[in-house]
């Protein structure tokens, strides 16, 4: 099981501050894409990804038991 956090408007979106993901391993890349369609977030290719604490890119694989948290882009002036 892979627990993915979300951030912000993606939180709001999903309607749930974690999802739990039955799936591994897999690509950081696939795991946007699958998270993106199934929760309907949309494109998730700007969202900064961190497993474990650590960012990650979309090639990194993720395994069962990581934590992985999308940070969508912070805008402020």
């Amino acid at each position: 099981m892979i627990k993915v956090l979300l951030f912000a408007h993606l939180q709001e979106k999903a309607g749930q501050e974690s999802l739990e993901i039955d799936r591994s391993p897999m690509t950081v890349e696939e795991l946007k894409d699958l998270v993106g369609t199934k929760y309907e977030l949309g494109t998730l290719n700007h969202v900064m990804v961190a497993v474990n604490e650590e960012y990650a890119l979309d090639d990194d694989i993720v395994h069962s038991g990581d934590v992985v948290a999308l940070i969508p882009p912070v805008s402020g002036g």
